[in-house]
């Protein structure tokens, strides 16, 4: 592992060399494989985790049992951090979207943090303040955009933490699935495909198993305004 990994996460930002090495001893280790559950939706939990290899998709089911996925995250990205607040069901249903390493910390022990560290504090209400963005974000762009819209910001979204600079265009290695990709846009499979399609016939993307490469990311960008 990446030593720099856990000090992206929020929880980890504000702290000196020393506090954050006391911290990280304070936590758990957690293996995945690929698409296993961490937790379900409704599952009573009170632990707080940092992704430290592979990726995390975290969704909602609805109704018909369609799922919707709210985020895909990767190294350094925090969840769980609802439940330090308001302990209860969780809101979302936790999958290892590759082979996962996480480090999990239990309640009572960020407790203690939380008692003797304000910077601890702040860096956990900056994240939920960045929560409630996102989630705002989302909603206005199922209002407002189109599948097209929706399907070129998801791409620079995912481009942004997992993009590699190749010499032909960026490398998203985003490892999800055509439905799940279909999840993370909100919208049917063949409408995302048919967008994706569309940016590939243009000379916008190119498409590839379980990743795309951008290849006029300022097409994209002002198709996903």
């Amino acid at each position: 592992m990446d030593p720099d990994v856990l000090r992206q996460a929020p929880l980890f930002r504000e702290l000196d060399d020393e506090a954050a090495a006391a911290l990280e001893q304070a936590m758990s280790t957690i293996s995945l494989r690929r698409g296993a559950v961490l937790f379900h939706e409704g599952d009573v939990g009170d632990q707080l985790y940092v992704v430290v290899q592979g990726k995390m998709k975290l969704g909602r089911s609805g109704s018909g049992g369609r799922e919707n996925l709210l985020a895909v995250l990767g190294p350094g990205q925090m969840f769980g951090e609802l439940s330090v607040f308001d302990p209860g069901p969780r809101s979302t249903t936790a999958t290892a979207v590759t082979p996962v390493e996480l480090r999990c910390l239990e309640h009572e022990e960020l407790a203690k943090w939380l008692k003797g560290r304000p910077e601890v504090s702040r860096a956990l209400l900056g994240q939920l303040a960045e929560r409630l963005r996102r989630a705002n974000d989302v909603v206005a762009d199922l209002v407002f955009s189109d599948v097209p819209g929706r399907v070129a910001k998801a791409l620079l979204d995912l481009a942004a933490r997992f993009g590699t600079e190749r010499s032909e265009g960026l490398l998203v290695n985003h490892d999800l699935t055509q439905e799940e990709l279909a999840q993370l846009v909100g919208a049917s499979r063949e409408t995302v495909n048919k967008a994706l399609a569309d940016f590939a016939a243009r000379g916008w993307i190119r498409l590839e198993p379980r990743s795309v490469t951008l290849l006029a990311v300022d097409r994209i960008e002002r198709r996903a305004r």
